[in-house]
């Protein structure tokens, strides 16, 4: 565990890096901040699974300096096909969505963020956007929710709580796939992500 905690203590840009709890797959990201603001290329590689065929992720993600998300771009490889999908939040706050299918626009109930389903990095932005690691609160949030490894995108609620940073009882999350307490660092980065994943 003493490597998740060196990366809150390092210099950014730094490489954080999670493991499945059932070893079938893993997540490493390169981040960068400058106050809220985050730029980070990741790769997702997961063997095949119960709930997945074995696949290889990677994103590229730009928030703007309120932490909300301005664009991501993600390839999916599988063994039969690749598949690219993007997607950018305009200045009215409509997202546009283009795949393999072609454009779509949309409000998404005025998301924010960005989740990935898999993913521990992503739980990161509206922690970081909203400043929950570092206060007592609870918000409720619309995302823009991304399926792997089928980039399907559809509109989600999650909830988050906390109580605080000293209390040392993690985040509580509730989302479409989960209902657990996570642990993030001092930069409110995902330490420990019960059943998904943890930081090494």
């Amino acid at each position: 565990m003493s490597a998740a905690n060196d990366a809150t203590e390092s210099a950014w840009p730094a490489i954080l890096t999670w493991r499945a709890h059932d070893d079938s797959r893993m997540e490493s990201a390169r981040v960068q901040l400058s106050g809220k603001r985050i730029k980070a290329y990741g790769r997702i590689v997961a063997a095949a699974a119960e709930t997945n065929p074995a696949f290889s992720a990677s994103y590229d993600l730009v928030t703007d300096e309120t932490g909300a998300t301005k664009r991501l771009s993600m390839s999916v490889t599988l063994a039969e096909r690749d598949r690219q999908l993007s997607i950018a939040r305009d200045e009215e706050g409509m997202w546009l969505v283009t795949d393999h299918q072609g454009q779509s626009r949309g409000a998404y109930d005025g998301a924010l963020d960005v989740d990935v389903v898999f993913s521990p990095f992503f739980n990161a932005l509206p922690i970081r956007r909203t400043g929950l690691y570092q206060r007592v609160d609870s918000v409720t949030l619309p995302v823009v929710y991304v399926s792997l490894p089928d980039l399907t995108v559809q509109q989600a609620t999650i909830s988050y709580g906390s109580s605080g940073p000293d209390a040392g009882d993690g985040i509580k999350l509730h989302s479409p796939v989960a209902d657990t307490t996570i642990t993030v660092d001092a930069d409110g980065f995902i330490v420990d992500y019960p059943g998904l994943a943890e930081r090494i």
